[in-house]
């Protein structure tokens, strides 16, 4: 630094002194603003708020759609059902139809209908649900 020390090193001129200050103070400026954030518990606090937020939203978002997903598969599964014991019922009526005409000429059907051990009006009710069920799962799909 002094030339009494034998330093060979030359001093820096004043545009290189001005630079190394203005990079010093561009570099403490940084510091200074990281230390504030860091003070900054009311902005840190609504950060990690903001953060578990969207956290709750992503993992609401798959919990609905694996909930969507089930209640397809069940439903996809009870219209199945639903459909093969309406195929089943609808053969059975159709047989029993087909049977009862073929019969009716040998039998009065009133009588055939009073000694039967199924009530007539039970068997209406439950054609009118399953037709209800049948029209309810249909209805939900679309």
């Amino acid at each position: 630094m002094s030339e009494k020390n034998g330093s060979p090193e030359p001093k820096p001129s004043i545009d290189e002194l001005r630079a190394e200050i203005k990079q010093t103070r561009a570099e403490l400026g940084e510091t200074v603003q990281a230390l504030a954030a860091k003070a900054d518990v009311k902005a840190r606090a609504k950060e990690q708020v903001e953060q578990t937020k969207q956290k709750v939203k992503a993992q609401a978002v798959e919990a609905t759609e694996r909930v969507r997903g089930a209640a397809v598969a069940a439903a996809g599964a009870v219209s199945g059902k639903v459909h093969e014991a309406a195929d089943r019922t609808s053969e059975k009526a159709h047989g029993a139809a087909e049977l009862t005409v073929a019969k009716a000429d040998e039998f009065d059907v009133r009588e055939k209908v009073r000694n039967s051990s199924v009530p007539l009006p039970l068997v209406v009710a439950g054609v009118v649900a399953l037709v209800g069920i049948i029209l309810i799962v249909r209805g939900r799909r679309r």
